[in-house]
């Protein structure tokens, strides 16, 4: 609806009477954004109760100002980013100043560029920095106007952006009948009705002769407060008819009584004038070339229409508007099904087919009412045009409607798989359960039955059905077999991977590892995938030793592929480096996949990345990146709306000691992860607790939890878990439990000949032996730990070393390494494993003193502020930064303000100083 600029208020608006205190607050809020501070306000209250009157209040106090104004419109729901583009059309000759990611997507949306379709919380990226751009020139006053309407990827973006407003001179102002789902939690105003002695006062400005005090009262008292109903509702009742209550008392809503008032003064017009609102109420652009050019094809002339005037109910000016959206309701509802068929009709025949071709084909398909391919065809089109710019949602509407039309039964299956398709990747399960539901009753071919399964079974991976997924993806792998074999053995990884690392279903493993077996060979040279199918079923139905050369192979090619080739995978085959014990390649994957999945821009899919940096950051010691990886997560998820995970921050505070955090954190994981049966979630808080009480020589607890871990059908976690359940049991006097969880350790960890999986099985081994085979042993564990990155396994070596030393009364020679383990868990964070050696090297007569950890210099850094530090000092810019972590750059300097101020520091050049990088930190770029 363009950008302008406010001007002064209008003294005496009746449509603010009674308004004092909302204008006020309105005021208020306008005055803080001249200061630099961004304001964003949901104002909700029924139709009719003053919500536009206050709007147009808050734009007329914008004096000064830059206003964008925007309006939901209910026919154009599903049209994607259209709501989005009304707002942002006058400032699109800014985008050449976006990071060129950001510029492509606002670019791709609005259809100016061809390209892949952007996730919208990108586009959301985008427009926050337009937005912020736009108000370092003159502050900015952002209205959308009912927002109810709003098509969905548009409210999505502008609810991540309304969140995300900080330090910027932006107000943003919704308008809306209700809160939409995707404005929910933000700063509300809700409006309802006037006070009695207002609503008299209204009621008698407008009231041509004095009402007696029986009528006014039943007026009032019918109105509920409501502006538009105390000015509707008298309309064309005489007063005789208002003393009886004639055409007052309805049992509908009061919205449907203001409606059926709109309504009798509809049906008192001529009819080529009710026609001609019809068209206007029909056509959500407003577009009055537009309106008059159907009109013609209709017949109508404006002489004859607008002979009499149109009772106010609709002006033409630039804009074709209605006095109020219940207007443009009353008008369509109250048609007739042949003249609403007649005037999209004439819609579709004046709408450009190259310039709008979406919109065209929607008035087809309300003009149709029989099966019809061609406008079937054209919805499917358009269906692929609206995936293309991202609207995956308006991809399925469109798709929908085009199943509905279609008359062919294998064109109706195929649309309604492309439907269920794309409302599974929108998000909306419900819709695509159905559509996948009718591409199964309609199939002519056993391909697209299978493809129908293979799409439920998603649906319910997605829906977090965890015990039933595996089987279902198990089922959809075996009969994609005959028609294409690389989808099913993709299909297969997938369903091993929710067994595995999902649901924690050990017979589903089971199941689907012997099927995998079962398989023939790959034609030509094996794929990561391949490779990566042929060990993991080997791991389960044969063990290690036998899984190994796959795994090892698979290893090579995951590293060699490219990142891009392997994401709809990456989740399942990361795991790779890990089960055969590769530390470099641990630590490496996570980040060439964070490093793509940034560049594409799937950001709905960066959050799983993160957490897998962040645990392999944690068993590297370096808590710092750990931390960073949880608060970018956490940022994501809270943009995108995904499940929170607490993988990383189980790892990292039971790692760090923190032992009443973690005990909060690892309870209510235990709590909310079985309930939903998501029992990979309930053996991460097992190993996390297991890591917690052996740090605070809790043994027999660590025992307790450590037990409860290996039993998982999660291959890491259990492979992990092993070496605290040797400690934990030999610490706790339970040599039998020892020596069972060392032969398991010996199993998964001897066939592996590198320093980590050595260094860990022999520093066990030498837990369960005595005189120099223990000696030797420990020296053998550090030296090769020594060779890893694994910094923190390390210094737990020189922990059991110098406590075994000191028990076998070599206290000199115990001192050396409980200091050096005293030291480096110091030095990593880890407070529990580091009060352990503490209290060891007392006992052997040295002094020592609580040392606080390295990372305490930053305490007072909010974990927010912490990241932006750390990622300013690894050299990246605030637009960088930005990009990071969902904020403008111009929020990232004011937390950086506050950084330097707590640091006492006065530039980004003295960061580095201020937070030294230890040789371990590496935060991805």
């Amino acid at each position: 609806m363009g950008a302008r600029t406010g001007g002064a208020g209008r003294a005496g608006n009746v449509g603010l009477l009674g308004r004092g205190p909302e204008c006020a607050f309105l005021d208020e809020m306008i005055a803080a954004v001249r200061t630099g501070q961004s304001r964003v306000l949901v104002v909700h209250g029924a139709a009719g109760v003053g919500k536009s009157a206050l709007l147009e209040h808050v734009e007329n106090a914008a004096t000064d100002m830059q206003v964008l104004r925007a309006g939901g419109v209910e026919s154009e729901m599903e049209l994607a980013y259209a709501t989005l583009h009304q707002l942002c059309a006058p400032l699109l000759d800014r985008l050449e100043h976006l990071p060129s990611p950001q510029r492509h997507a606002l670019e791709t949306v609005f259809g100016t560029r061809a390209g892949p379709p952007p996730e919208r919380f990108l586009v959301g990226l985008a427009v926050l920095g337009l937005l912020s751009a736009a108000s370092e020139e003159r502050p900015l006053l952002c209205v959308v106007d009912d927002a109810q309407w709003a098509d969905r990827t548009s409210a999505q973006v502008l609810g991540f952006v309304a969140r995300r407003l900080l330090a910027e001179s932006v107000a943003l102002v919704f308008g809306a009948r209700r809160q939409p789902s995707d404005l929910l939690g933000l700063p509300e105003l809700e409006v309802s009705g006037l006070n009695d002695a207002d609503a008299y006062a209204l009621l008698d400005s407008v009231m041509p002769d004095r009402l007696d005090r029986y009528i006014r009262e039943r007026l009032v008292a019918e109105a509920q407060g409501n502006p538009l109903a105390l000015l509707e509702l008298p309309r064309g009742l005489t007063l005789t008819q208002m003393a009886g209550g004639f055409g007052l008392l309805h049992t509908d809503t009061l919205p449907g009584r203001i409606e059926q008032s709109f309504l009798s003064r509809i049906e008192d017009l001529p009819e080529q004038t009710r026609l001609l609102l019809l068209l206007a109420a029909a056509e959500p652009t407003g577009d009055p070339s537009l309106v008059w050019h159907a009109a013609e094809r209709l017949g109508i002339s404006p002489a004859t229409a607008l002979a009499h005037g149109t009772d106010s109910l609709l002006v033409f000016d630039t804009r074709v508007v209605f006095r109020h959206p219940l207007v443009r309701s009353a008008v369509y509802k109250s048609a007739e099904q042949k003249d609403r068929r007649a005037v999209h009709l004439a819609l579709a025949e004046v709408t450009d087919p190259k310039a709008d071709p979406d919109r065209r084909a929607w008035h087809l398909a309300s003009a149709t009412t029989m099966l019809d391919e061609s406008v079937a065809a054209e919805l499917e089109r358009s269906a692929d045009r609206a995936q293309a710019r991202g609207g995956l949602a308006t991809a399925a509407a469109f798709l929908q409607r085009s199943v509905a039309l279609t008359a062919d039964d294998s064109r109706r299956a195929e649309r309604a798989l492309a439907a269920a398709d794309a409302s599974l990747h929108a998000g909306d399960l419900d819709a695509g359960r159905n559509l996948a539901e009718i591409a199964d009753r309609d199939a002519q071919s056993e391909f697209q039955h299978v493809r129908a399964h293979l799409v439920r079974s998603h649906i319910t991976f997605a829906a977090g059905f965890n015990n039933e997924a595996p089987p279902m993806l198990l089922a959809a792998a075996q009969r994609l077999e005959p028609f294409d074999m690389t989808l099913a053995r993709e299909t297969y990884l997938i369903a091993w991977g929710s067994a595995a690392f999902a649901a924690g279903d050990r017979n589903s493993l089971m199941a689907i590892s012997r099927a995998i077996r079962r398989l023939p060979s790959p034609e030509g040279e094996p794929s990561a995938v391949d490779l990566a199918l042929e060990g993991y079923a080997l791991l389960i139905t044969d063990g290690r030793s036998a899984a190994l050369p796959a795994l090892r192979r698979g290893v090579r090619a995951l590293l060699e592929a490219p990142v891009q080739n392997l994401m709809k995978w990456s989740w399942v085959a990361g795991a790779l480096p890990a089960l055969v014990w590769e530390d470099r390649p641990t630590a490496e994957w996570p980040i060439r996949v964070i490093e793509e999945v940034r560049t594409v821009g799937a950001l709905s899919e960066l959050p799983l990345y993160l957490h897998s940096r962040g645990v392999t950051a944690s068993l590297t010691g370096d808590f710092d990146t750990a931390a960073a990886m949880v608060a970018e997560a956490d940022a994501v998820t809270a943009a995108t709306g995904g499940p929170m995970t607490q993988h990383t921050r189980l790892l990292l505070t039971a790692m760090q000691g923190k032992a009443a955090e973690a005990a909060t954190l690892i309870a209510a994981t235990i709590e909310e992860a079985g309930a939903t049966g998501q029992l990979n979630g309930v053996a991460s808080a097992h190993w996390a607790a297991a890591i917690l009480h052996n740090g605070l020589a809790d043994h027999e607890r660590a025992v307790t939890e450590a037990q409860a871990t290996v039993q998982s059908a999660n291959a890491l976690v259990s492979q992990w878990a092993l070496p605290e359940f040797v400690e934990a049991a030999a610490r706790a006097g339970d040599d039998r439990a020892a020596h069972g969880a060392l032969e398991d350790l010996a199993d998964v960890a001897e066939p592996c000949d590198t320093d980590w999986a050595q260094g860990i099985l022999t520093r066990c081994r030498a837990l369960l032996s005595d005189g120099a085979a223990a000696d030797g042993l420990y020296r053998e564990a550090i030296e090769r730990l020594g060779r890893t990155i694994m910094r923190p396994e390390l210094a737990r070596a020189h922990l059991l070393y110098g406590e075994w030393l000191r028990r076998d009364a070599q206290r000199a020679e115990a001192r050396v390494h409980l200091r050096t383990a005293y030291e480096m868990f110091t030095s990593i964070g880890m407070e529990a494993f580091a009060e352990r050696a503490r209290r060891e090297l007392i006992a052997t007569g040295e002094t020592v003193r609580k040392r606080k950890n390295e990372t305490s210099t930053s305490e007072a850094l909010t974990p927010q502020e912490r990241q932006i530090a750390l990622l300013v000092r690894d050299g990246l810019s605030n637009p960088e930064v930005g990009a990071r972590l969902f904020l403008s750059p111009r929020t990232v300097e004011w937390h950086l303000r506050k950084v330097f101020t707590k640091l006492g520091i006065s530039s980004r050049r003295q960061l580095p100083d201020a937070l030294p990088c230890r040789e371990s930190d590496s935060t991805p770029q």
